[in-house]
């Protein structure tokens, strides 16, 4: 599930032309959905007896979408200090995603491309572009607590794993599914397990938990604040976690999103590295 930042990724295929007001679903009430009721054009229609397969493909046309343009806030949260960073992002399908930081000051102007398989890093202040190598692949992206690889190497719900539906719970006071997914052996998946806590009435993911293949828990994320973009409802926050440092997370925030916008490949260039804003 992604994608960020896989969570980054995840998010640029979540979003659909949003309006500058979103409407924060208000869980006692309907009045959201009233307001909204003749406009929306993606909400999951009820269905009895789902299964597992059915559930994930309902949560990747959800997050299906061939562009987007996206304004967030990545806060990377420590015991002693909280850092924020505003970016703005364009992703192309799956293989073309760009990010240019807003803020801080010190850092406005940094560039991070990713195209294909590849990263590639823009400083302004040296004026230089670099490829980043393997050996830095593993370190979290911009000090989060997502990998440069977790950008590279995201994977597809749908074809890279075989889900398994366990039961019900509650996240939140909301009614969810619980769903194993299990990599495919064909797949090149980082993972050895994903369970995801899937809400029933909107079908986006408000849990997921990552295990290693040796099933220790490597990280959790919980989406929050469900809001309504243009046509469909979905979570505007994202905290991640790593069980190893509890005390650490990852918060991504989005503010405002467009999808299916008409983006060309042509903007993810070196060149445009240093022409972005």
């Amino acid at each position: 599930m992604k994608r960020i930042f896989l969570i980054l990724m995840v998010i640029l295929f979540f979003f659909s032309n949003t309006r500058e007001n979103n409407i924060t679903e208000n869980l006692s009430t309907k009045t959201a959905e009233s307001e909204i009721s003749n406009k929306t054009k993606v909400l999951p229609k009820p269905e009895n007896n789902l299964t597992a397969p059915g559930i994930i493909k309902k949560i990747n046309d959800i997050m299906q979408g061939n562009s987007s343009r996206i304004d967030m806030t990545l806060s990377i949260v420590r015991p002693k200090y909280t850092r924020s960073i505003s970016l703005k992002c364009w992703s192309l399908e799956k293989d073309y995603f760009m990010a240019y930081v807003i803020s801080p000051i010190r850092e406005k102007g940094q560039v991070v491309m990713k195209y294909n398989n590849e990263m590639w890093q823009y400083t302004p202040s040296i004026n230089r572009t670099i490829k980043l190598p393997l050996s830095m692949m593993s370190q979290g992206f911009m000090g989060s607590d997502y990998s440069n690889d977790d950008l590279v190497h995201e994977s597809s719900i749908v074809k890279d794993y075989t889900p398994t539906l366990t039961g019900s719970e509650k996240i939140n006071n909301r009614d969810c599914y619980k769903i194993n997914m299990m990599p495919k052996p064909e797949s090149n998946i980082v993972w050895g397990k994903v369970i995801f806590w899937v809400d029933k009435k909107y079908f986006i993911v408000l849990k997921a938990e990552y295990y290693d293949e040796e099933n220790y828990l490597v990280r959790t994320m919980y989406g929050k604040k469900i809001k309504y973009f243009s046509d469909r409802f979905l979570t505007s926050v994202m905290e991640t976690i790593p069980s190893e440092e509890p005390d650490n997370k990852t918060v991504v925030t989005i503010e405002k999103a467009q999808f299916n916008i008409g983006i060309k490949k042509e903007i993810f260039s070196l060149q445009n590295m240093k022409r972005i804003r």
